[in-house]
């Protein structure tokens, strides 16, 4: 008598990292993230480990691009996840990011702020409406069974000396200065290459802030995309890192680097998103007073699947209806935050900016008078 048995099917199994979680879309991705909670779900979840994300903010009045940097970097730092910071001045760049706020429990909501206005710009409304849920234009946290997949950072609150120290120490936090004499970029690729390769078994964050500034010297398009491309490459060979670099101001116009240029960086990447100020345009200033500018993607991680995994599982994109939405972005006192775009109750104004036409006055009070006159003729 013959014995059957079932062959075990070999699966891999991935493996453990803190704060990561398996992505929504599959089963062989892990995703951590972003440090802030509205670009996690823009995202799908997270940024996948072994890809890269490129900002682009070509306003040159601001600094958004830096500020999403400085999130990734604490949300690394807090994490207890490996940092590898790429550029100029990488020490002050660290000790100035943020950090969470003493009086905020880990599990908490990211922030009240919308319940915070003035009861004066708050618009009555009939009894009955008042306790119904408000409209939200952004997600809340991501955390799942109590577990802190994002933390609560305070743009008020900066990170303890003690705590950066305390990660030098420890070799968690590296530091690469792209502005050293004789550090071309194929260098700046290989001091990458060994900080993977050095340990593991715990994920590596690399931080690449104001990409192709002065400091980088003169970096050619062509450059930018072969440095990107290897960058990418280097983290596909590695599943345990992960890079978010932000592009210089004076390159993240489309026009720079020729035709389609955002679209290039987008193919040398894993995913590209532009976020673009209103500081330049005050027009778009007073037509939505309630954001400080618009956001663009042009590409999205989908590693290990055909299309993104924001294409199904995000909220503020939308694309479980009929159209995507269209996002926006604003910084409160407390924090940067993502949504869909939107005007105001009143329209973008709260006041009529053009007066009735002069024609428009004459007709009504001509109107007027004439039947003023057959009423007194009728009488």
């Amino acid at each position: 008598m013959t014995s059957f048995k079932r062959k075990a099917t070999g699966r891999a199994t991935l493996p453990s990292y803190p704060r990561t979680r398996i992505s929504p879309a599959s089963n062989l991705t892990l995703i951590t993230s972003t440090g802030i909670s509205s670009l996690d779900d823009i995202l799908g979840g997270g940024l996948p480990l072994s890809c890269s994300l490129v900002f682009a903010a070509p306003d040159v009045h601001s600094s958004y691009g830096e500020l999403v940097q400085k999130y990734f970097v604490a949300q690394g730092l807090a994490s207890g996840q490996r940092i590898c910071v790429v550029g100029q001045n990488t020490a002050d760049f660290v000790g100035d990011i943020m950090w969470i706020s003493k009086s905020q429990v880990w599990n908490a909501p990211e922030s009240e702020e919308e319940d915070e206005g003035d009861a004066s710009q708050k618009v009555k409304i009939a009894w009955r409406y008042e306790k119904m849920k408000q409209f939200k234009t952004t997600v809340g946290d991501m955390n799942q069974n109590g577990e802190s997949f994002c933390l609560p950072f305070e743009l008020s609150s900066r990170v303890p000396r003690e705590v950066i120290e305390e990660a030098v120490d420890k070799k968690m936090v590296q530091f690469v200065d792209s502005g050293r004499e004789g550090l071309s970029t194929s260098r700046v690729l290989g001091e990458i290459s060994k900080e993977l390769e050095r340990d593991t078994t715990v994920p590596l964050r690399i931080c690449i802030p104001g990409l192709g500034s002065a400091a980088w010297g003169n970096l050619t398009g062509q450059g930018m995309l072969y440095f990107l491309h290897s960058l990418k490459s280097l983290l596909h060979k590695h599943g345990h890192g992960c890079a978010s670099i932000s592009l210089a101001p004076e390159i993240s116009t489309s026009g720079w680097g020729g035709a389609g240029w955002m679209e290039k960086v987008g193919w040398a990447t894993d995913g590209a998103v532009t976020i673009s100020a209103f500081t330049a345009n005050p027009a778009l200033s007073s037509i939505f007073p309630g954001h400080h500018g618009l956001v663009e993607i042009h590409r999205l991680p989908a590693p290990h699947t055909q299309s993104p995994p924001s294409d199904r599982f995000s909220t503020l994109r939308g694309l479980g209806t009929s159209g995507e939405n269209n996002l926006a972005f604003k910084c409160t006192r407390k924090r940067l935050v993502f949504e869909t775009l939107h005007l105001d109750v009143e329209g973008g104004t709260s006041e009529r900016r053009t007066p009735a036409a002069a024609a428009a006055k004459k007709t009504t009070t001509t109107t007027t008078k004439r039947r003023v006159v057959f009423e007194d003729n009728e009488f």
